[in-house]
């Protein structure tokens, strides 16, 4: 099959939703023909030049990045111009891409992609995929992003007819399964399949100098690596580390997002909160290693709309997790079950200062949960659940 993938996100830009489909698509070409149909990077170490469509491979996929703008995420107007222009640029390239495509993938970077898939997959005559990253435009009123109104009610009925047109809707969690249902979606159409993660072995240099960086002089590292975005419980997380007064207890952001000035400030006068870069990610086995405890945190109403991506790395390294979200939430779950960390609510900052000092006080508890964790990684091994996910393909 030809198998056409709509997301604007790709590596090198860093974030998350470009590094499963990388991942993914690396499966799929050894079976397929695979063609990425992306964006200009807008975050990440590397720049492009404008231009109409840039052709190169990566691993035998196929990457086409139309000339979309480049501007900061951190800004909206500059988010919005992104989404606009690509959408825009990648609707004209599928009609058409050529050899056609058998089978066509959507993804939601930007989160009204689906429409791109759904009306392409009828003028082409061909089946699409719509592969849910976080579930809009609830997340987007849920986060704060937009408020309730004419535009989100147009906004989902948009995405609601592009859901019905889906053969098949891949989400990531079971809570996020239910909300999709709740929205008159064939149950039978929605299926489960997580991120996951590629596979990381846990490099054995304890004395890397990244790992000297993040950890500095303290003696307990707390680390929340990644996306600082509009999902997490930010305000919770820093009001805990405000009655963590123990000096020898770190947090450290290691990472970017349009949330992160925002939380610097709040930060600001917090000697045990700092803040590092993203490193190439090449680098990412010593950011995660360099961790005692990994923070994932989402706000309360957001579960089943996002799925923080992050667990499954930190899994695979043997590093416990304190989460910060929702019990229903499926990282809840995944943690419960698995007996690797703790959760803890996220509007409550005493219960996490005082699970916070519970794992500092009982090093041994800790050991054993980092073991598993390690034992949970497995199960979410990515090129695994690319193979499931490409066996769903498939059948259509």
């Amino acid at each position: 099959m030809h198998i056409l993938v709509l997301n604007r996100c790709y590596p090198p830009e860093v974030g998350a939703t470009g590094r499963v489909l990388r991942d993914l698509a690396r499966v799929w070409v050894q079976r397929h023909r695979v063609t990425v149909l992306t964006g200009r990077p807008s975050d990440g170490p590397e720049r492009y030049p404008y231009y109409w469509v840039c052709r190169s491979e990566d691993e035998g996929v196929v990457v086409e990045r139309v000339g979309s703008t480049a501007f900061s995420r951190r800004r909206m107007f500059g988010r919005l111009a992104d989404y606009l222009s690509y959408m825009v640029l990648a609707f004209l390239r599928t009609l058409t891409i050529r050899p056609r495509p058998d089978v066509l993938m959507a993804m939601t970077d930007p989160p009204l992609t689906s429409l791109i898939g759904a009306i392409v997959a009828k003028l082409r005559g061909i089946p699409w995929i719509y592969n849910i990253q976080d579930l809009h435009p609830d997340m987007a009123v849920a986060a704060g992003i937009v408020k309730p109104g004419t535009f989100v009610s147009l906004w989902e009925r948009l995405h609601r007819w592009s859901l019905r047109q889906a053969r098949r809707v891949v989400v990531l969690g079971e809570d996020m399964r239910d909300r999709v249902v709740a929205k008159g979606v064939d149950p039978d159409r929605v299926i489960v399949i997580r991120g996951g993660t590629a596979r990381i072995n846990p490099p054995a240099d304890s004395d890397h100098p990244v790992i000297r960086e993040i950890r500095g002089d303290f003696s307990f590292v707390l680390v929340h690596a990644g996306n600082i975005g509009f999902a997490g419980a930010w305000e919770t997380l820093l009001e805990a580390f405000r009655q963590v007064t123990e000096r020898e207890i770190g947090l450290v952001f290691v990472g970017d997002g349009s949330r992160r000035a925002w939380v610097e400030k709040q930060a600001d006068g917090l000697p045990n909160v700092r803040f590092r870069p993203y490193y190439p990610e090449t680098l990412l086995p010593y950011v995660l290693i360099s961790a005692d405890l990994h923070v994932v945190t989402l706000r309360r109403g957001l579960e089943g709309l996002v799925v923080p991506s992050k667990v499954y790395s930190v899994l695979m390294v043997g590093r416990p997790v304190l989460a910060i979200v929702p019990p229903e939430s499926d990282v809840a779950r995944i943690v419960q079950a698995y007996g690797c960390g703790l959760v803890t609510d996220p509007d409550d900052p005493g219960t996490i200062a005082q699970a916070i000092r519970w794992v500092r006080a009982h090093p041994a508890a800790l050991a054993e949960m980092g073991l598993r964790a390690r034992t949970a990684g497995q199960f979410f091994d990515r090129q695994r659940l690319a193979e499931e996910f490409m066996r769903a393909v498939e059948t259509l």
